[in-house]
């Protein structure tokens, strides 16, 4: 190949990881917004109220994501197989956007129709996920994962914080539920105008193959499946990673799911408050994705992963024992940062540990790990401030001292599994995501 040639497809593949960025920066403008500042609180507050709407909101996430956890391995194989990642990506995607524009329908005491178009949405955002980040072996070579999924992030977290900073502006100039509820419709617009390079430049590298019929087309998944698990044990770093991930996913999903209603609970954070805090979680979000995708060649990924778990875990600590709303944003801003850290280098580590050619059906396997663990999680989280707060009122506690001292306790169910995560990556090799596996 001549220079010229070199040339352009070293700008080609330029091109493709723009793309393939840019659709982060929309999927974390939904994040940041559905699930982060504004509809958790919405739904929390005005929709349930009281501790009873932290309780809700758990059991929606959690079915949201009990549902994704059934579905992406089955999906993942059937893309693998047919080569029809990019198609079904394109699928979720859709209805994820559909459904966040409809929960601007949902007003106050709609408590049904709230979870059900947040579930919808929901699945749709996470279901897509499996498709988008089985798309990174075939964007990167294995010693650019980690760079390239962190630079992903990046571009994600500014995305998210110029959706917020957006929202704010409309929020601060007008204010009230209408605005509150329109902004759910502008974010799921936001989220599809990013998605459009992704769909136009980036093709799927995969070989096509014929798909079975009848009977053997409802057996493939499940043969896949068994065979993804057989793979774990055969390669036993990843297996040993994805139980670790499991763990300590348990935590990161239920302060994520939870953060912002910990704001307005226990801090009395207004929506705009609640807003710039979340921008400052995606600005220190920014380097969270960045520098630990840089300490993956130097360190590894099991040291960066046990270093931004420590972060993590002195971050609820303190937010335990906080008591000002200034604690509060600094809480917040490394919180993001090590969040972040876990969550873009794990997505690296799939990359890196699964054989060729079956990425998507590993990363349908990593999504079982994660939707599973999630799956739990913000339902214990809800279900501890639920009785906590009811056994408190019962002792003559006020029903607003009751629900912050419960959602305080529930932070320790977070730091639970951030350990026990810790310590089970701790039998992981040091020199894992050094090399494919």
């Amino acid at each position: 190949m001549n220079g010229q040639g070199v040339m352009s497809g070293q700008t080609d593949a330029k091109r493709v990881r723009r793309a393939w960025y840019l659709y982060d920066a929309g999927n974390s403008a939904y994040a940041a917004v559905v699930l982060l500042a504004i509809y958790a609180t919405y739904f929390k507050d005005a929709v349930v109220g009281g501790a009873l709407g932290s309780f809700y909101w758990g059991i929606a996430v959690t079915t949201a994501t009990a549902i994704v956890a059934v579905m992406a391995p089955i999906l993942g194989t059937v893309a693998d197989v047919s080569g029809n990642k990019k198609r079904l990506l394109l699928i979720f995607t859709t209805m994820a956007c559909v459904f966040t524009a409809s929960l601007f329908l949902v007003t106050e005491g709609a408590i049904v129709l709230g979870m059900v178009l947040f579930i919808l949405a929901e699945v749709g955002y996470r279901s897509g996920q499996v498709f988008y980040n089985a798309f990174l072996p075939e964007i990167a070579a294995p010693d650019e994962m980690g760079r390239v999924s962190g630079n992903g992030w990046a571009v994600g977290s500014a995305g998210g914080v110029l959706c917020l900073l957006l929202v704010l502006a409309a929020v601060m100039a007008i204010g009230g539920s209408w605005v509150v509820r329109g902004s759910l419709v502008f974010t799921a617009l936001y989220f599809a105008v990013f998605t459009l390079p992704f769909f136009r430049r980036v093709q799927e590298k995969a070989a096509r193959q014929t798909l079975p019929r009848g009977r053997e087309l409802f057996v493939l998944p499940f043969k896949r499946i068994g065979q993804t698990i057989r793979a774990a044990r055969d390669h036993k770093e990843f297996g040993k990673f994805l139980l670790a991930f499991l763990i300590y996913n348990e935590g990161i999903l239920m302060t994520l799911s939870f953060g912002a209603i910990l704001g307005m609970t226990l801090f009395g954070l207004e929506q705009q408050q609640v807003i710039i805090f979340m921008i400052v979680v995606q600005i220190a979000s920014i380097p969270g994705a960045y520098v630990p995708g840089l300490m993956t060649g130097r360190i590894g990924v099991r040291n960066t992963l046990l270093l931004s778990l420590v972060g993590m875990v002195a971050a609820v600590l303190w937010l335990f024992f906080a008591q000002s709303t200034i604690a509060f944003y600094l809480i917040g801003a490394l919180a993001g940062y090590t969040l972040t850290a876990l969550q873009s280098v794990s997505r690296a580590t799939v990359g890196m540990l699964a054989p060729e050619g079956r990425s998507a059906e590993f990363y349908g396997f990593f999504a079982v790990a994660g939707r599973t663990s999630s799956a739990v999680g913000p339902a214990i989280f809800g279900a501890i401030v639920f009785h906590v707060a009811r056994s408190l009122e019962r002792s003559g506690k006020t029903q607003l001292l009751a629900e912050k001292i419960a959602h305080r306790y529930a932070l320790f169910a977070i730091i639970g599994f951030l350990v026990i995560g810790g310590i089970v990556l701790l039998t992981v090799s040091r020199n894992a995501g050094r090399a494919k596996a």
